[in-house]
């Protein structure tokens, strides 16, 4: 993991386009609201089923050359997986017999929907290609509000186990193409990993962008 997010952070500070940065090159002149992106995606996670997420991401331009900072949010629902409910079973089992001894009824928790709303602060090392297209890729960081129900589990403390605010980090490469001035089609793949769960993702988005491209995004065609 450490090896991971090392080679992340040369690729995003390291090997931006046009050399090496020194840190006056970064700064806020350039930054600022250029456009608002409305995206689906598609996401694995390792806890619950596989399920769709929707959200919004916004072009804030650049902290420097070919830095973008791209903040969003995110919300996706699913159902957690059978395995996963029968250990949370089996541990609320282990509690009862350990108050009040053998003999204790076995729990069944039943359904659990857990979802989830991330707030995201992405940066992207971004570089044109050829045909138009401009490629990307970075690290994020999030803050993710997991929620859980179920009828069984209603204002007990198992719910209160699966309610939980937790920080996030995220991989991600992605590609954008201008198809005019005013709107851009992207896609993404990322990795989203949590304390209490992970998940790779796919999203597809239009962004409604204004004030043309910026330095490095012209195309060459």
């Amino acid at each position: 993991m450490r090896a991971v997010i090392l080679v992340w952070a040369i690729a995003l500070f390291g090997a931006s386009p046009g050399g090496a940065q020194e840190f006056a090159d970064f700064d806020y002149e350039n930054l600022a609201f250029r456009g608002v992106g409305l995206e689906w995606g598609y996401l694995w996670p390792d806890k619950v089923e596989p399920t769709p997420s929707y959200g919004v991401r916004a072009d804030l331009g650049y902290l420097g050359p070919g830095i973008r900072i791209t903040p969003s949010i995110t919300y996706w629902s699913s159902r957690m997986t059978r395995p996963e409910v029968a250990q949370l079973e089996d541990r609320v089992d282990s509690l009862i017999v350990r108050q009040q001894g053998s003999g204790a009824p076995s729990v069944a928790l039943g359904p659990i929907d857990w979802s989830d709303v991330a707030l995201a602060l992405d940066a992207h090392v971004v570089w044109r290609v050829p045909y138009g297209f401009l490629t990307f890729a970075g690290v994020g960081a999030s803050v993710h509000f997991l929620n859980g129900e179920g009828e069984a589990i209603a204002d007990t403390f198992v719910e209160d186990l699966l309610d939980s605010v937790s920080a996030g980090l995220g991989l991600h490469v992605g590609v954008e193409y201008p198809v005019n001035r005013n709107i851009r089609f992207y896609t993404t793949g990322r990795l989203e990993l949590l304390e209490d769960v992970r998940y790779s993702t796919i999203r597809a988005g239009l962004q409604f962008h204004w004030g043309g491209p910026a330095a490095g995004e012209e195309s060459s065609r």
